[in-house]
Order: C-alpha cells, then sequence, then structure tokens
C-alpha cells in the first residue's frame, strides 16, 4: 500500500493511521468508536494510533460560517435538509453519549492541521486534535480563533508563544500537503479513513463492533487488505 511511514515502535505494535479532519462530524463519531474498540482489548496496549491530515474542504474560508452555509456554498441543495441531516447525527451521536452542537461554524482548517503537525513533534498531536474536535463538537470551542486554540495548545502542554509563531506563518503546510497526498494514494477519497499495519484499509465511521472485528483480524495476521465500507 505504499512506503511505509508509520511511527517507529516495540515488537508486535500495530500502527493505526487515521486520516481525519477537524469538522467531519463522522471523524468525530468514528474516532470514539475506534477508541472504545480499542480499550475494549486485553492487549488494547499494542496499539498506537497515529494521526494524519486530510482536507475536506481546501477551499473553505477563514472567516467562520454556518454549518448550512457551508454546505450549500460546496454542495448546494436546501438548507432545512443540512439541518435535518445534522439533527440526525446529533441524535446518534447523543445516544453513543457524545456531545453534539448544530450551532458550530465552520471554516478552514489548514491551519489546525499545521499546529497538529507542531504538537507531534513532542508526541502530543493525536492529544491536541481530540482535545480541540472534542470541544468544538460540543459547542466549547472556536479553533478557528487563533487565542482560544492556543489556549488548548497550552493545556496539552505547548509553548504559547510558540503556537502563536506557528499560527502567523506557514510552517508545516508541507507535512499537512504530504499527509493528503498520501491518504489520497492508499484509497482516501474522504475521513475517516482508517489504515491498519499498512494491510488493512477502513473507510468510513464504523460501528464499534466492525472496529472490533478488523482489530482481530490484523492481530490474527491475515495477509489480505480488507476495504469496509462506511457504516453510516
Amino acid at each position: 500500500m505504499g512506503e511505509r511511514t508509520t511511527p517507529d515502535g516495540p515488537e508486535g505494535t500495530v500502527v493505526i493511521e487515521v486520516w481525519s479532519d477537524l469538522g467531519c462530524p463522522w471523524c468525530y463519531v468514528g474516532k470514539h468508536r475506534l477508541e472504545r474498540a480499542i480499550a475494549a482489548r486485553p492487549d488494547a496496549g499494542r496499539f498506537v494510533v497515529a494521526l494524519r491530515s486530510f482536507e475536506l474542504n481546501p477551499d473553505a474560508p477563514r472567516t467562520p460560517e454556518t454549518i448550512e452555509a457551508a454546505f450549500l456554498r460546496s454542495h448546494g441543495g436546501e438548507a432545512e435538509v443540512v439541518r435535518q441531516a445534522e439533527r440526525r447525527i446529533q441524535a446518534l451521536a447523543q445516544r453513543e453519549g457524545l456531545p453534539f452542537s448544530v450551532d458550530r461554524r465552520n471554516a478552514n482548517t489548514f491551519d489546525v492541521h499545521r499546529l497538529v503537525h507542531h504538537a507531534e513533534e513532542s508526541g502530543r498531536g493525536l492529544e491536541l486534535f481530540s482535545r480541540v474536535q472534542d470541544r468544538f463538537f460540543a459547542g466549547d470551542l472556536d479553533p478557528f480563533d487563533a487565542e482560544a486554540l492556543t489556549r488548548v495548545a497550552e493545556e496539552v502542554g505547548l509553548s504559547g508563544r510558540r503556537v502563536r509563531e506557528v499560527l502567523v506563518g506557514d510552517e508545516y503546510a508541507d507535512a499537512v500537503r504530504a499527509d493528503v497526498r498520501e491518504g489520497r494514494d492508499l484509497g482516501a477519497r474522504g475521513v475517516p479513513f482508517v489504515v491498519l499495519d499498512r494491510r488493512f484499509a477502513v473507510a468510513g465511521a464504523q460501528t464499534e463492533a466492525a472496529y472490533a472485528q478488523v482489530l482481530d483480524r490484523v492481530v490474527g495476521g491475515a495477509a489480505t487488505a480488507a476495504t469496509a465500507a462506511a457504516a453510516m
């Protein structure tokens, strides 16, 4: 499935690469399902999750707009249809114990991805992204406000001064673009897109049970790649 660029780990470690975008509701739901599937295993410690960047809407403006406006600008249609779809995802997320605000706003996520790459240099990329995404969907954070984003970065141990430097420049832009290219080369046409041990690819937000099955398969050593359809 291409050149292996996964993190090093002890023998027996299974690296799970997750291509994701901040504002993607199915990435949010799928992340928690995958985490629960891993946590339920007696060998949970052997799995290492590595976050990869993916931009669903690279042309999105930097000025936040409503979810309806963002969708209609990109895809057309009717605002009420978008609102109904949001309410359906909200109900699903809440049944799984996940807060979900339909009043959150959308904007370009490129700077968030760049900051996550910066955080990853000290092993905090996944923690930062998860905290930002969870609070974003809960309606508790505007991740497109540089100072609000900086405060969250400081909470996970990053230097606020350094974070501000990253956000006003273009550092890590090439790393974000490289992630996107690699994801597409591996078959990603949307997100979430999960690659396990570079042998199994899972597209879409699967159920917790489906993630559990693919974890069993990769640990079992099956050598063929498996691609699962999204379970919406």
